[in-house]
């Protein structure tokens, strides 16, 4: 199937790796026909992303971005509208992983956590939603979660309030928004070959085998396999879909 974004405008968040779940969403859109507006705190690296897809003929933007500030994200909506004259798409993508069992976890950790992973979740999708109604032609808002955002992972307890978290707002905002064709969903990665990943097991083929052997498709995705799931909910061929979660996982959760 192909998806068509033509004449559509998303905005991602977390899109400076080049090997990161945003920036395979930006690819895959911007294939697809999409103008793209790429954020990420490290503003040189997402201007190198925003270059690359210039450099292949696709129509792109970019700009440094606190996702926890709110203020920072009235300017990056401003910024696109500016741009592009319009946002039909947003992808709350950016992230951190605070990896530690509870025992070792700080305030201060915890805090930073939710702040980064679920505070700027609610900020984007307020802003977006403002101005897709303001538009008055509906839109799309994929928030990325996680599979341990469905389901305890020793370990995880911050990452999975955060991701928990990210769910069931979008559950919820999208139930407020159905009525103005705003549709807002889930996607959750299982274990996915992301610069991130790399850098975690590097060196440790007992970790990989580990971790490849508890998932049923027996590999690791990649990048390109949220970036195209993320494609299709930003797209029309899902405008019947909201409020809902998908799972990308290799078969994890099924268990």
């Amino acid at each position: 199937m192909m998806i068509d974004l033509n004449g559509k405008v998303a905005l991602v968040t977390g899109a400076a790796s080049a090997n990161g779940l945003g920036f395979a969403a930006a690819l895959k859109m911007a294939g697809q026909g999409a103008s793209l507006f790429l954020t990420d705190l490290d503003g040189a690296a997402v201007d190198a992303r925003a270059a690359e897809l210039r450099a292949q003929g696709f129509s792109a933007q970019a700009m440094a971005q606190d996702v926890t500030d709110e203020a920072v994200w009235t300017k990056v909506i401003e910024a696109v509208i500016a741009a592009f004259g319009k946002i039909d798409i947003l992808v709350n993508n950016a992230g951190i992983a605070v990896l530690r069992p509870m025992s070792e976890m700080t305030s201060a950790d915890w805090h930073k956590q939710i702040s980064v992973n679920l505070d700027s979740v609610y900020l984007g999708t307020k802003v977006a939603v403002d101005q897709m109604r303001a538009q008055g032609h509906g839109g799309s808002i994929v928030n990325l979660s996680s599979i341990a955002g469905l389901v305890g992972v020793q370990g995880t307890a911050a990452y999975a309030a955060s991701k928990g978290g990210v769910r069931l707002f979008s559950k919820s905002v999208a139930l407020e928004t159905a009525r103005d064709n705003i549709r807002v969903n889930t996607v959750h990665p299982g274990m996915i070959w992301t610069d991130m990943q790399q850098v975690a097991i590097a060196d440790n083929k007992e970790i990989f085998d580990q971790i490849v052997a508890t998932i049923p498709m027996g590999r690791m995705g990649e990048p390109a396999d949220i970036g195209s799931m993320v494609a299709f909910l930003a797209s029309d061929d899902a405008r019947y879909i909201t409020g809902c979660e998908f799972v990308v996982d290799g078969g994890m959760v099924a268990q």
